[in-house]
């Protein structure tokens, strides 16, 4: 049975991810406790030293996945380009919001022979980290740090202002 018609047919409004605990301490309270909300979420491609946001990242299809076939063995790839997804986690405080977040999760794409590589349950933990405020930047290159921050400062400069400076300080080249 089809979700898109069953909700049609009821009326009842169909929600895709509602993570909930089997812990019985976790005492869950509810219809829609224990979700995540993606909304402070933002996925930066780094292809080469050029930093940009796609939003298609969230589901896996950016620009440079598109048409790709992944696979989880780097030797399928033999003449791919690294290339980044680095997420990125906005906070809010009193003064105002900020990015708290930042990790960095690598893949391999070669776009002539629309093959690719990258291990999905790295993407989906690291995305976990930067919700949780955490700042991974292993492997990315001094230039690439750099494009990453001036996309940041020229996205918002007062939310880059704000940041902390342990944040700053990961993308100092």
């Amino acid at each position: 049975m089809d979700n898109k018609s069953e909700s049609q047919k009821t009326g009842k409004k169909i929600f895709a991810l509602n993570i909930i605990s089997n812990e019985e301490k976790s005492k869950h309270k509810g219809f829609g406790a224990g979700s995540i909300d993606l909304n402070s979420m933002s996925p930066v491609i780094i292809d080469g030293n050029e930093a940009y946001i796609d939003i298609g990242a969230m589901h896996a299809k950016s620009k440079v996945e598109k048409g790709i076939k992944f696979s989880t063995n780097r030797e399928d790839v033999p003449a791919g380009r690294q290339v980044w997804i680095v997420w990125v986690a906005v906070d809010r405080s009193p003064e105002g919001q900020f990015y708290g977040g930042l990790t960095a999760c690598e893949m391999w794409i070669d776009s002539e022979a629309r093959r690719g590589w990258k291990i999905l349950a790295d993407h989906v933990n690291k995305m976990d980290y930067a919700l949780k405020r955490r700042i991974i930047l292993d492997g990315l290159s001094a230039e690439q740090k750099n494009a990453l921050k001036q996309l940041l400062i020229d996205t918002n400069q007062e939310w880059w202002e704000r940041s902390p400076d342990e944040l700053k300080a990961a993308l100092e080249a």
